[in-house]
């Protein structure tokens, strides 16, 4: 507890760490919005008073140089009433080299004019350039404190998330739920998934978030696509159409601080958005989904009727592999029956040849029986041609 003295009333009264914490921290605003308006203030002050400095002094030392080129002129008009022709004569070459002088002056001054013109540019180009990083500079200091207010709420990337879903969860997400991934049966899960389902149980939308806050970098992590191939392993694992890396991460980046940043050229329905994106992506995604319903409630009628039609295409399969067995088996009867024919007729071919060979050999016996005579017979047999000899004689 802290005692406090009222500058009003001048009684002290007592509050409590988290009072105290809230007081301190507007003071601490008010002095820092204070203090930012102030050096605003004196610098663009600091850049009027260059301009107007500059501004000044070439002005004045225009008007010297015209005074007294003027005063140079009237002296030798003067002179040339007052002196005789020879001097007449030198006071006109005098007032030619005067004349010639001005014209080379003025050439001078119309140079100073450029010059000046030139030197209020580059003074307000160098102006508009402090301003910017001035600016720049604010910006960093604004989102360190938006920064130190929400570590000073003790509120971590997850529970900030966590609570904008709860704060909206039953006016824009009554069908929704957006819960913890306690799975990790794959190997690895994420932080949380969001899913949303219709009156008919049928999905509309789901989105893998995995949250990477400042004090979650290390020496090998500390950007945000080395968590993307993770991201879309788990997306894949818990069937989710959608993966969404909210991140602290690489805060000066100007990709990442413009805005919700598309990554699907990396890997498919992947974005990466700030904390302050977080119910616009999810709004985003759901309403893009919610025009596809129809197309998602005739996906789901087929698929219900092709039930009937896988059941059938099982039992024609089934009989198509009954009637393929049964032709494969006749088909090798059928071709054991035809090799034994073959067989059969190879060996009545053989049977024929043999009994052609026959034939031929009865042929040539006949033609030799034929070819046989008595003469032939007894050719060289003394005794066979006397027999046959007397056998004719007894006839």
């Amino acid at each position: 507890m802290h005692d406090l003295i009222c500058p009003h009333c001048s009684k002290a009264f007592k509050i409590d760490e988290s009072g105290y914490a809230d007081i301190m921290k507007q003071i601490r605003d008010r002095e820092f919005d204070a203090e930012l308006d102030k050096r605003l203030a004196l610098a663009e002050q600091d850049k009027r008073t260059a301009i107007e400095l500059v501004k000044a002094q070439l002005s004045q030392a225009l008007t010297r140089e015209a005074v007294q080129k003027d005063q140079l002129i009237e002296r030798l008009k003067a002179q040339i009433g007052s002196h005789d022709l020879s001097q007449k004569l030198a006071i006109n070459e005098a007032i030619q080299s005067v004349a010639s002088e001005r014209d080379r002056l003025a050439v001078k001054l119309e140079q100073s004019k450029v010059e000046k013109q030139l030197a209020e540019a580059a003074l307000k180009d160098k102006y508009e350039t402090q301003l910017k990083d001035r600016d720049e500079a604010i910006e960093r200091l604004r989102d360190m404190k938006a920064r130190l207010s929400s570590k000073m709420l003790g509120e971590t990337l997850e529970q900030h998330c966590e609570n904008e879903f709860n704060r909206l969860r039953a006016s824009a997400f009554p069908n929704a739920y957006f819960e913890k991934d306690n799975d990790a049966r794959g190997g690895s899960k994420g932080d949380y998934v969001f899913r949303e389902l219709d009156p008919d149980d049928l999905e509309i939308v789901s989105i893998m978030f995995e949250m990477k806050n400042e004090s979650d970098r290390s020496a090998s992590k500390n950007r945000n696509e080395d968590f993307f191939k993770e991201l879309d392993k788990d997306r894949q694992e818990k069937a989710c159409e959608y993966a969404v890396l909210v991140s602290m991460l690489e805060p000066d980046s100007d990709l990442y601080n413009s805005g919700i940043v598309d990554v699907s050229h990396r890997y498919p329905k992947m974005y990466v958005i700030r904390p302050q994106f977080f119910i616009p992506i999810i709004t985003l995604l759901r309403n893009a989904s919610q025009k596809s319903m129809i197309f998602k409630r005739e996906l789901a009628v087929m698929k219900a009727q092709n039930i009937d039609i896988t059941h059938f295409e099982a039992e024609l399969d089934s009989f198509k592999t009954g009637f393929a067995k049964n032709y494969d088996l006749a088909s090798r009867r059928f071709q054991t029956a035809i090799d034994e024919i073959d067989k059969s007729i190879d060996h009545l071919q053989k049977t024929k040849e043999a009994l052609l060979g026959t034939d031929r050999n009865l042929r040539l016996a006949n033609d030799k029986a034929q070819d046989v005579s008595i003469k032939k017979l007894t050719r060289g047999n003394p005794t066979m041609a006397a027999k046959f000899k007397a056998l004719r004689s007894g006839e």
